[in-house]
């Protein structure tokens, strides 16, 4: 994929490093020719005169072209990876998830406790700690359906006393251990694509969030999904979601066109209608809110189903990004105007070459 046929315009380029736009984070890197450094678009540093500003899509490319890595926003270390910082804690979580980690344990392994938790906050929604805490949760959730009995689950996950398992699984579950294993969490994972970290929720009745991890509405998209579900929502892995990181990652390699993964549309009668109107748009073309309405039997209703996209929870895979004005022009997209052209113009790109059925 050549990153530098994809990137948006000079213009609202320049405006996003006025801004300090961290949602074009992974879109592109800016250079200053005055003082041969390169940064990401969210830098806090002052912003550049036009002039002096040149564009790129990768690292790579401002470095080749000599210029140096900022030292503030650190452009090298990619937002939508785990940063190298970074890397030391997340192997020792993986190695220790039951472990009760403290700030003193993160400063002896060399890292700031507040960087820590605003990486966390940023790419899980939740504290480092709320994010440990939810994650012996879900632990647990799965020894509870595996038919483990209670004390051993509340021990082997890390909890010190039975009562504390007991009162922690009721307030971020809401359920007792008893009741818990008639009832399946909604678990949660996240993944890497091109254009940033997603985040993906689902269990056994299939997928039902697909969502990049910046958009500012995720925080309500997973309280509607819990109320909607009436399930606690958890950190896990399961295989639906391993499913749709695999799906995803071959969408972005150009070796896929339609997705073959079990989803949950559940809405109102008119969302299911429009969602799954999105779906029989065909790969690398477009429709317009004014089509999507003829073709509902509704001629009126372009601006409810212009809400009802927006309120789709599964991106990409439910292809929202398909729908445009009718003049063409591109409108309304909840991860981001420049995502939105990026996939049009990765899926027209892909129609020129022979795809894999």
């Amino acid at each position: 994929m050549n990153a530098t046929t994809t990137l948006p315009d000079t213009e609202t380029m320049y405006q996003a490093i006025v801004n300090r736009d961290a949602e074009m984070e992974g879109l592109f890197l800016f250079a200053v020719k005055t003082t041969g450094i390169f940064c990401r678009p969210g830098c806090r540093s002052k912003p550049p005169k036009r002039e002096n500003v040149e564009f790129f899509a990768t690292a790579d490319e401002a470095s080749q072209a000599g210029y140096r890595a900022c030292k503030r926003c650190r452009p090298l270390e990619f937002s939508g990876s785990v940063p190298a910082w970074l890397t030391k804690l997340v192997d020792a979580l993986e190695a220790e998830p039951t472990r009760r980690w403290t700030d003193a344990d993160l400063v002896e392994m060399g890292l700031s406790p507040i960087r820590v938790r605003r990486w966390f906050q940023e790419h899980y929604q939740m504290t480092f700690h709320a994010y440990l805490r939810t994650r012996r949760i879900g632990l647990a959730v799965n020894m509870l359906h595996a038919g483990q009995d209670v004390t051993s689950v509340a021990l082997d996950s890390g909890f010190e006393s039975l009562s504390g398992f007991r009162d922690s699984l009721r307030k971020w579950t809401g359920e007792t251990p008893t009741s818990i294993r008639s009832g399946e969490p909604i678990l949660v994972d996240r993944f890497l694509t091109p254009l940033g970290p997603m985040l993906a929720a689902g269990n056994d009745a299939g997928l039902c969030l697909l969502e990049f991890a910046d958009r500012k509405m995720l925080p309500k998209q997973f309280q509607r999904i819990s109320r909607q579900f009436a399930e606690p929502i958890l950190p896990g892995t399961h295989p639906v979601l391993a499913l749709a990181a695999q799906q995803i990652a071959e969408y972005f390699d150009r070796t896929r066109t339609e997705f073959t993964l079990p989803l949950r549309l559940d809405g109102t009668s008119f969302q299911e209608a429009v969602w799954n109107r999105l779906l029989q748009i065909p790969y690398g073309q477009t429709r317009s809110y004014g089509e999507l309405a003829m073709q509902l039997g509704k001629p009126t209703a372009s601006r409810a189903i212009g809400r009802t996209n927006g309120d789709n929870r599964l991106a990409i895979v439910v292809p929202c990004h398909r729908v445009v004005r009718s003049d063409g022009h591109l409108c309304g997209y909840a991860g981001g105007l420049w995502r939105k052209k990026w996939l049009l113009e990765h899926e027209r790109k892909a129609k020129q070459t022979v795809l894999p059925l």
